[in-house]
């Protein structure tokens, strides 16, 4: 399994059912009245987490998602069924942009957590719906309202206890070999370790989830290297494992190490430094002189870091880690796991005041009106009915369309688009 923390899909929320245009008709009731019934709902798109997951690889292969259109009304006032809802399932831990704004709409962190992230367009209503006592008998009817549709990205950054980080060939993945039944890639090289793996330390009745991060280089806030590969998933940590490597014997190196992990965590998000953290002194088989362990011990009281020797190759010091671990992550069970953003639904369009109309020319002779109002009843009204042309043309009417389009410098014959609805210029003349 592949682990992919980042995908963008496409959500169509369904359309709504177009509204009936029918007239009752009954052996010995000659005059029965409308009774059209009015469409369903299209149904809407939610993201929900779940445990079951772990990756967003899934995503890779399918990205476009649809959820289902609700049912035309019927004769006899009976209303289409509502379209089913769409559930798109994605691991805990995954926040939703809107890839066009790059707005955050939700942090989806407990398995359960759902995100309306498109609603459904609303049924169209049916002639019966029109009857009053001055129109007994409507010739005319709604169609479905468009579903909305949202380009979206799904970002995953893993729910774990403890992060696992240092430069690249320090022996993270040995360490979380060492703890876990994980059984990482590991090698000799830097960058072993192209993307997070993730171990489970199993303690008595307590379970602690470790992760262990890509390699960080010099830059990595910039992207560089592996970059945001390892940035992105220790936000959610609750206790950080910093690793360095004793092999060089040397104070100097170790102090570079430990700047640089310090510089890319700063520069990416300061706030990641106030994590309870750990300093893992690794690869103490590699140690010449037993004295240079004590000099390290200093060194780890002067940056302020709680130190514990380690060797995976002897397996020195991983048991008083695994107890260090427990002790630490004792009191920090409600740490890590906040909402980095709260869940934002979808909500339907602010409908535009009439008195908000433009007008935009669109090159010679052609004109587009702009208001979010009209453009809604142009989508819905079914114009091959004539009760349809004579209900817009008063609205047109009422709104001062043609007093605006006359000022933008519009002449008879001119074209008008309202949305999609196209038709020509004809100013009353009065």
């Amino acid at each position: 399994m592949k682990f992919i923390d980042r995908a963008e899909i496409n959500v169509h929320a369904g359309r709504g059912g177009n509204g009936c245009m029918s007239f009752r008709r009954e052996k010995y009731i000659p005059k029965g009245g409308p009774d059209g019934g009015n469409g369903g709902r299209g149904g809407n798109v939610y993201i929900k987490a779940t445990d079951r997951l772990q990756t967003l690889e899934d995503f890779t292969y399918k990205t476009q998602f649809k959820a289902q259109s609700g049912e035309e009304g019927r004769r006899a006032n009976q209303s289409g069924k509502d379209g089913e809802d769409l559930i798109i399932e994605v691991p805990c831990g995954t926040i939703v942009w809107d890839a066009e704004t790059g707005e955050p709409l939700g942090d989806l962190v407990e398995p359960g957590d759902t995100l309306l992230v498109a609603l459904g367009g609303r049924g169209g209503r049916g002639n019966a719906t029109f009857a009053t006592s001055t129109n007994q008998a409507p010739r005319f009817s709604e169609k479905g309202e468009t579903g909305q549709s949202r380009h979206l990205i799904l970002e995953l950054k893993i729910l774990a206890d403890v992060g696992i980080v240092g430069l690249p060939n320090v022996g993270k993945s040995s360490l979380l070999a060492c703890l876990s039944s994980a059984r990482p890639k590991i090698g000799s090289y830097p960058f072993t370790t192209l993307n997070p793996n993730l171990g489970v330390l199993q303690l008595g009745e307590k379970r602690i989830t470790l992760a262990d991060i890509p390699g960080l280089i010099d830059g990595a806030s910039e992207n560089k290297g592996l970059g945001l590969l390892f940035l992105r998933h220790i936000e959610r940590t609750k206790l950080i494992l910093y690793v360095i490597d004793l092999s060089s014997n040397s104070i100097e190196d170790l102090n570079k190490q430990w700047n640089v992990l310090q510089k890319e965590i700063i520069n990416y998000n300061p706030e990641i430094l106030k994590k309870p953290s750990m300093l893992i002194a690794n690869k103490t088989d590699l140690v010449n002189d037993s004295s240079f362990l004590e000099q390290v011990a200093q060194w780890a009281k002067k940056i302020e870091q709680e130190v514990c020797f380690t060797s995976a190759i002897t397996r020195q010091g991983i048991d008083k880690l695994s107890s260090l671990l427990l002790q630490n992550l004792s009191n920090l069970d409600s740490v890590g796991r906040q909402r980095l953003y709260p869940l934002k639904h979808a909500v339907r369009g602010r409908i535009l005041r009439p008195s908000e109309i433009e007008i935009e020319p669109l090159g010679e002779g052609k004109f587009r009106v702009v208001n979010q109002y009209l453009e809604e009843m142009a989508s819905r009204y079914d114009f091959s009915q004539d009760e349809a042309i004579i209900r817009f043309s008063k609205i047109i009417a009422r709104l001062g369309v043609e007093e605006s389009l006359a000022k933008m410098g519009a002449k008879d014959g001119d074209t008008v688009y309202i949305g999609e609805l196209e038709f020509e210029y004809k100013p009353d003349i009065k």
